[in-house]
Formats: C-alpha cells, sequence, structure tokens
C-alpha cells in the first residue's frame, strides 16, 4: 500500500486557478500511474485525469481537457494538478489515486488520499 496526501483546495471565484498537489510515500512511486477524481455532493466520484508512471502519457475526462494539467516529479513523489479557468461545476473533493492511468472506474484504483476541497464561486 502506499499513503497518498492531497493539498491545495480552497475557496476561488469562477475562472480562477489552484494547483492540488498529491504526495505519495515509499521509494516506488515512479513503478505506478496515478490519477485524479473527484466527487460532488450527492453525485458519484468521478474520474478527472491519470498520468502513466513515466509522466510522458497523460489523459483527461472532457469535462476538463484543455482547463486542467496533470504532471508529476518522481524525484519528489509528488504528482500535480493545474486547475485554471475553473467554473462552479468543478466544485467538489478532489482525489488522487494510484491505479492504471487509462481506467476512468475508480473500482481500478486501490489507494487512496483524503480528498481535498475545491470550491468555485459564481
Amino acid at each position: 500500500q502506499v499513503q497518498l496526501v492531497e493539498s491545495g483546495g480552497g475557496l476561488v471565484q469562477a475562472g480562477g486557478s489552484l494547483r492540488l498537489t498529491c504526495a505519495a510515500s515509499g521509494r516506488l512511486f515512479n513503478t505506478y500511474d496515478m490519477g485524479w477524481f473527484r466527487q460532488a455532493p450527492g453525485k458519484e466520484r468521478e474520474f478527472v485525469s491519470g498520468i502513466d508512471y513515466i509522466g510522458g502519457s497523460t489523459v483527461y475526462a472532457d469535462s476538463v481537457k484543455g482547463r486542467f494539467t496533470i504532471s508529476r516529479d518522481n524525484a519528489k513523489n509528488m504528482m500535480y494538478l493545474h486547475l485554471n479557468s475553473l467554473k462552479p461545476e468543478d466544485t467538489a473533493v478532489y482525489y488522487c489515486a494510484r491505479g492504471p492511468y487509462l481506467q476512468r472506474s475508480p473500482e481500478f484504483f486501490d489507494s487512496w488520499g483524503q480528498g481535498t476541497q475545491v470550491t468555485v464561486s459564481s
């Protein structure tokens, strides 16, 4: 198991930006793919973005494509999600997770952080 800790959430106005950070424990961070998910109140957890273990391949949900950017720094055991042009519908708890980056269902991810709240006001 790997321990994951998210940070960087907050309250931002529509059109604003945030950077989320996911810190991972252990020495094998550079051997596994990672992803970001989000969950809004009353809704199911949904895929946001994924990145392969090297950081060379990324995928995005259509709803965030062109606005969000995923990246990772394997030397620091960190993954990031840059959120730009935020909309009120982006309001959710954002989670990082370990799992195959091309899979979009949460069931394929085996380690999760506690989440960080992102709230976008209109």
